[in-house]
């Protein structure tokens, strides 16, 4: 049980604001305010940037990391000395994952450490290129991530890869790639974009032309969307390959680009501390990366 300070200082960080800790906690937002107040003043540092939403300091993320992983493993403890007649409470892992994971393979990996074990888990999703941040100011206890080099304090496993293919409606490639790929095309055919840290359509542009290209974009912040929007026609997009079977086979989306794929490295990156918890996570999301991914190299 953490103490009213730390519990403030936790519910601040992952609400988002002082009135949704407020609300978390059934406190008013003054009283949020002050025992975050009367935390820094003991520790001698600014730990929340009061900002919308919040963020911590770097002083604050320290501190987080360490509240997160001493939740952790509180949790574990008194679930080992619980009894029938006294209910453990669940275990929450928080996990960081890229949107085309979680709406692949990713979901399926947690059923089972749910079924067996009671984990309930907190999953924030973030690119891949971006997800180790998470871990980096004590947001998540893991992450999928794109980069092999381990975050400070943390393991990292290899999962796998993610392949990915530029894909259109028959009727976007007749009219934007009829006379072939070329920088032409590439800068006046309209192009999906997850959102502004998702980098994957400017590297296969990169790969194909290096011309400084401005074509019209979409924003559609949803795997499933993504694919939808293709198929509708509003624009080409660089789709994961395991969400492409059926359109493909209802010729509602096809290659722009045949024999040309990105592919993604992926890694499960986690706190090194001495979890049970993260331990069953960290084997069931290798078990579903197996299934689900393609070798990693």
């Amino acid at each position: 049980m953490l103490n009213p300070q730390l519990a403030a200082f936790v519910a601040v960080l992952e609400e988002g604001s002082f009135d949704a800790a407020a609300r978390r906690l059934a406190l008013t937002p003054s009283a949020i305010s002050q025992r975050i107040k009367a935390l820094e003043d003991r520790l001698g540092q600014v730990l929340v940037l009061r900002q919308s939403p919040s963020r911590p300091t770097p002083a604050g993320e320290r501190l987080l990391r360490g509240v997160q992983q001493m939740r952790l493993l509180e949790a574990e403890i008194l679930g080992d000395f619980a009894v029938e007649t006294v209910r453990a409470a669940p275990v929450t892992v928080s996990i960081a994952v890229n949107a085309d994971s979680l709406a692949t393979w990713v979901l399926g990996a947690l059923v089972e450490p749910h079924r067996r074990d009671g984990l309930l888990f907190d999953l924030r999703v973030e690119d891949q290129d971006h997800s180790a941040d998470l871990l980096r100011d004590g947001s998540v206890l893991g992450a999928i991530t794109a980069d092999a080099r381990p975050v400070q304090g943390c393991a990292v496993r290899k999962l796998g890869v993610m392949r990915y293919l530029p894909v259109a409606s028959p009727d976007f490639v007749a009219r934007h790639f009829a006379d072939g790929l070329d920088a032409a095309a590439l800068g006046a055919a309209p192009m999906l974009v997850f959102n502004r840290k998702d980098a994957l359509q400017w590297r296969f542009v990169r790969s194909v032309t290096h011309a400084r290209l401005a074509p019209p974009m979409h924003y559609l912040p949803s795997s499933t969307a993504f694919v939808e929007g293709a198929a509708l026609g509003l624009g080409w997009a660089m789709a994961p390959e395991a969400m492409l079977e059926q359109p493909f086979a209802q010729g509602t989306l096809q290659p722009i680009a045949p024999g040309r794929w990105l592919d993604v490295p992926l890694y499960w990156q986690h706190w090194s501390i001495r979890s049970s918890a993260l331990a069953k996570v960290t084997e069931a999301l290798l078990q579903a990366a197996r299934r689900g991914l393609r070798p990693a190299r």
